[in-house]
């Protein structure tokens, strides 16, 4: 099992959660950005840096990642298709991406993307807030206790 992060966008309380807990737990945790990131030193942490392109970094992440592993993304389109290939999503604000509901989470997201461009809609997501914090703390300490006591 391995964490893998959509890290461009990532907001930093949420990757200085990842580092905490992959280096408590033991995990291996792989941030993936088109531009240069700060990690702390640790066996269990890393990064890949890829070129800058629409979708590179989300594309890298489907290409490497396996059934088992933790996504942490905010795209949707992303975690669809981890979640194809048996992994499981956690956005940061603490919304798991499975099977069981990533088909009507990406739905809804195409629909407000249609009701956004025709001006019905407007606006986005509030900001990440301390609540959203301790929600994604939360969800990932439970993925993590069940995943790893299956190994």
């Amino acid at each position: 099992m391995q964490i893998w992060v959509d890290a461009d966008a990532c907001p930093k309380a949420v990757k200085e959660i990842l580092f905490k807990t992959a280096m408590r737990r033991e995990v291996k945790l792989t941030l993936v950005a088109n531009q240069y990131m700060n990690i702390p030193t640790s066996p269990f942490i890393d990064t890949i840096k890829v070129g800058a392109g629409f979708d590179v970094a989300d594309n890298e992440i489907v290409k490497l990642c396996n059934a088992g592993d933790l996504v942490i993304t905010a795209d949707i389109p992303l975690a669809d298709k981890i979640v194809e290939k048996g992994a499981t999503g956690l956005n940061p604000r603490g919304e798991l991406y499975t099977e069981d509901n990533i088909k009507g989470i990406l739905s809804m997201r195409n629909l407000m993307e249609e009701l956004r461009s025709a001006g019905t809609v407007s606006g986005g997501p509030a900001a990440f807030s301390p609540k959203d914090k301790q929600n994604f703390t939360n969800q990932l300490d439970k993925f993590l206790t069940r995943s790893l006591n299956r190994i």
